[in-house]
């Protein structure tokens, strides 16, 4: 039985929880983009250096690389797909589902290490329009997690508009970027880098065994975009 006059050691106090918004400072960051050199990729890389992000184009053929970084300016660089996924802290994936794999497969050591992120969109085409593939691993982003097991994968970057993207006209992007992936840390590095985009925001949604629905969406948006003759993207209400 405890004595009256026993000192006790009172509950230790609950550290407050992290407020979801508070994200990491990414402008030093050096950003790849790997497939730079396709539509989506290119948009990316622009929108993000024109945001005055340091960014890097891969492609397998580095003049193709140094061609469209030319075109581009905004001090974007070009290089073959292995330097720039050597030289850059986060790495986005933008290559064609077709060539996934076997990129990134022979860019397992040059991307160890590094932050991934996949917005690869596994879709096939036919009369009826665009539909979502079936993968082996579950998603682009599984995939990429199989293949590259030094690296940290995330996935985002998948509902954008590359016509958007690459129209200079345009100040803002009025979109939310879904990110997923296993470890916060990550994902809200990718958050903060969406976010340097004006008018874009991350929003978490999950992780990577959630990508397929997600790569698979951009199937019922191509569909919206054809019908009403639109770039539409996504809004995520309420947080």
């Amino acid at each position: 039985m405890t004595s009256p006059d026993s000192t006790q050691t009172p509950p230790a106090a609950k550290a407050p929880a992290k407020d979801p918004w508070d994200l990491p400072d990414v402008s030093g960051l050096v950003v790849g983009v790997l497939g730079g050199t396709g539509d989506q990729g290119r948009g990316l890389a622009y929108r993000l250096a024109r945001a005055g992000q340091k960014v890097i184009i891969g492609s397998r053929a580095a003049d193709r690389a140094h061609s469209a970084a030319g075109e581009l300016g905004l001090g974007v660089e070009g290089a073959d797909n292995a330097e720039c996924a050597r030289r850059s802290d986060i790495v986005i994936i933008a290559v064609p589902w077709e060539g996934h794999a076997k990129t990134l497969e022979s860019l397992r050591e040059d991307l160890a290490g590094k932050l991934v992120v996949d917005c690869v969109n596994p879709l096939g085409f036919d009369k009826q329009g665009a539909y979502a593939l079936q993968v082996e691993e579950g998603s682009a982003a599984q995939q990429a997690a199989a293949l590259l097991p030094d690296s940290r994968v995330t996935a985002a970057f998948h509902h954008l508009s590359a016509v958007l993207l690459q129209d200079e006209s345009i100040e803002e992007i009025d979109t939310d970027v879904m990110v997923l992936g296993e470890a916060r840390a990550d994902t809200d590095l990718v958050q903060a880098l969406a976010a340097r985009i004006p008018g874009m925001r991350g929003v978490f949604a999950g992780r990577l065994r959630n990508a397929h629905q997600v790569e698979s969406l951009v199937a019922n948006l191509i569909s919206t975009n054809r019908r009403y003759k639109a770039h539409a993207g996504l809004r995520i209400t309420d947080v």
